[in-house]
């Protein structure tokens, strides 16, 4: 978020200043010419200005949010490049124009007192209103960069923040500040970051498909470079720079900081003009305008309300559209009713469910069954939006209501081009072979847990307290690598590796059993005697366990909510040490689970691999990863605990899992049991 929050800063910084120290010259100027009831005309304009960028900044994001995804691209790759012009025309006028800022606009303020009250609003809102508009561009862009908001609108408000406790510090002459050498180094700054939006925005249109080159690499580090580690993030966040660049962002990149850079610097060292002499004007005696009085909150409230107006306008005539989307009636009788084919692009259904019973309604690729769109429990009466991208090809509706039999609309052809990626449908028989492999695995891994915990009770039971240390972390290992079946455990995963959370007595709560209770006593220092009835009660539960599983219920659809799941504990409770009782092994036991993980997706790779084969090799290539960064962790048996790695270390085990999480995220969708086929 920090790193996302510089380059708002630096621009809210910029710009606030720039219009605050216009703001404080039209002030003073009104103020030192004795016509302090002109002040409110001032403040309509700055209002105005105001809520003009605020509206623009509505109108950018609603727009976009409205467009299918390549025209997304297209559309921010564009206002990048537009952006980046703005930025850069901006930096070279202010260069050019801080010394002379103050006389031209005490010059304009002048004429405009001889106008007229409207004059002087208007020159007020022009006079901020570019500035306004040139950051809610740029704000909007580093947002779009940063895939959030919360991070460029926190260090734009911090900017603005300071901005204005700078411009009331000038105007009080409090502060004394080189404004050619503020603007001038800031302005350098920009040049870089503008580089980067830059490249960007490039990069956006080339995935829009507007420019070519989007698979020609000249730099791709993804598989060298930790994306979650500090540095990368900073240097992302703060620069645009990713470890995946192409042929067009990099020479654009350097030509564009080559050239302006270049022509900045020289018009840094070139001697400033000096500031032209204000014009002669006629004095406001020489013009009398006789105007009709009018309450004075006409005019403020008029200026301020039109931007807001049309901005509100331009969202509603937009949701307009969406209103008047396709609406298709769900049932037994009338599935696919008022379906027509639509035009390519993401679209919006309004699915109506006609019939007296729940249903679940899929839009389908009908020689296929693969499912383009979705909704789950659409009640009797209701409407709910479907969103869906359509591409060239065949559609139809299939309609499931509860408990009866599916029915499939009419199929309608679409002509054109596009790239919407149907989901291949899964049943429980295609789940089957998967799950009946994986039940062999956790057998096989049970049989080993049994002697193993036996063999801990009977070292235990003799006093033999480092070889039971071993024996623990063996143990404890096997079963942590058969996470996926957690779920079908019940009552046993608690009694062999339950944690002390929500018991009153903590580690001494007679609730507290399993593997880390005996952790806790082997690694503080308690005698055999104490250790002997857990343990013996520790291989009771997983001979319990062993007998129990073959009639536990396993449903097929958990298997690839697993893959998410257990790694998903991993980053919650082991990369974080609060598991720990004391061994210090928090990483062998997130090896384990990483095992598990490898295992499942081992069973779950051929139906994987016929939906998105991409999705596979980028989880094989993290989960290498990973697999490194835990292997240098441990030497033997001997294990870094967590609170003793590197800083760095640690970072990049987080980066690491995190990144494999979110490349496995899909796979329950991949792989959900679906009624369409």
């Amino acid at each position: 978020m920090w790193n996302d929050a510089f380059p708002s800063f630096l621009i809210g910084l910029r710009e606030g200043l720039e219009a605050g120290l216009i703001v404080s010259i039209l002030v003073a100027t009104l103020v030192r010419a004795d016509a302090k009831s002109r002040l409110p005309q001032v403040w309509t304009g700055v209002l105005a200005a105001a809520a003009l960028a605020m509206s623009f900044g509505a109108v950018l994001t609603f727009t976009a949010a409205t467009m299918s995804a390549t025209a997304q691209e297209t559309f921010g790759g564009t206002l990048s490049v537009v952006a980046v012009a703005f930025v850069t025309a901006m930096v070279f006028w202010m260069r050019r124009s801080a010394r002379s800022l103050s006389g031209e606009i005490k010059e304009k303020v002048t004429g405009a007192l001889a106008m007229g009250a409207g004059m002087l609003v208007v020159t007020s809102f022009l006079a901020v209103g570019r500035e306004g508009l040139e950051t809610a561009l740029f704000l909007w862009t580093t947002a779009q960069a940063a895939r959030e908001s919360a991070g460029p609108m926190t260090g734009a408000g911090i900017g603005l923040v300071i901005a204005a406790g700078l411009c009331w510090g000038l105007y009080r002459r409090v502060l004394k500040i080189n404004l050619t050498k503020f603007f001038t180094a800031t302005g350098a700054v920009l040049i870089v970051i503008a580089a980067g939006v830059l490249g960007y925005g490039l990069r956006d249109l080339q995935e829009g498909g507007v420019l070519p080159g989007k698979s020609a690499y000249a730099v791709d580090l993804a598989q060298s470079i930790d994306p979650s580690a500090w540095y990368s993030t900073l240097v992302q966040g703060v620069f645009n720079l990713t470890p995946t660049m192409t042929w067009l962002q990099v020479i654009a990149y350097a030509a564009y900081l080559a050239v302006v850079m270049t022509l900045f610097v020289r018009g840094v060292r070139a001697p400033a003009a000096p500031p032209a002499p204000p014009a002669e004007g006629k004095s406001a005696d020489e013009t009398v305008v006789v105007r009709a009085r009018r309450p004075v909150w006409v005019l403020p409230v008029a200026v301020v309300a039109v931007p807001v107006a049309g901005a509100a306008g331009l969202v509603a005539f937009g949701t307009s559209k969406s209103a008047g989307a396709q609406t298709v009636a769900v049932s037994q009788q009338e599935c696919g009713k008022g379906f027509a084919a639509p035009r390519t692009g993401r679209q919006t259904f309004q699915m109506h469910n006609t019939g007296d019973k729940a249903a679940e309604v899929y839009l389908v690729d009908p020689a296929t069954n693969a499912v383009y769109g979705e909704i789950e429990g659409l009640a009797p009466g209701t409407t709910r939006d479907l969103v869906a991208t359509v591409a060239g090809g065949s559609y139809a509706w299939r309609c499931v209501p509860l408990g009866g039999k599916a029915v499939t609309s009419a199929p309608v052809h679409v002509t054109g081009s596009g790239a919407a990626k149907p989901v291949a449908p899964v049943s429980e028989g295609d789940l089957a072979a998967p799950l009946d492999a994986y039940k062999k695995y956790v057998g096989q891994g049970l049989t080993r847990l049994v002697a193993q915990t036996k063999k801990l009770s009977d070292d235990i039971e003799g006093g033999h307290l480092d070889a039971a240390r071993d024996d623990w972390l063996t143990a404890h290992r096997t079963y942590a690598s058969l996470g996926a079946a957690y779920g079908t455990f019940q009552d046993f995963d608690n009694k062999i590796d339950g944690r002390t959370a929500g018991l009153p007595g903590g580690v001494n709560d007679k609730a507290f059993t399993g593997f880390h209770r005996i952790e806790y006593g082997l690694w503080h220092g308690q005698s055999a005697h104490t250790l002997t009835a857990p343990a013996a009660r520790l291989a009771a539960d997983t001979a319990g366990l062993q007998k129990a599983f073959p009639t536990q219920d396993f449903a097929p659809g958990d298997l690839p909510l697993r893959t998410h799941e257990i790694l998903e504990n991993t980053l919650q409770f082991e990369l974080t040490g609060d598991a720990d009782q004391g061994s210090g092994t928090s990483l062998a036991t997130a090896d384990a689970n990483l095992s598990g993980t490898r295992e499942l997706l081992g069973v779950l790779r051929p139906l994987l691999a016929a939906r998105d084969p991409q999705l596979l090799t980028r989880a094989d290539g993290d989960i290498a990863r990973l697999q490194g960064l835990l292997d240098a962790a441990h030497d033997k048996q001997r294990w870094t605990p967590v609170g003793k790695l590197d800083t760095t270390v640690r970072q990049r085990l987080n980066g690491a899992t995190g990144q494999l999480l979110e490349d496995l995220a899909p796979v329950p969708d991949f792989l959900e049991i679906r009624k369409s086929a």
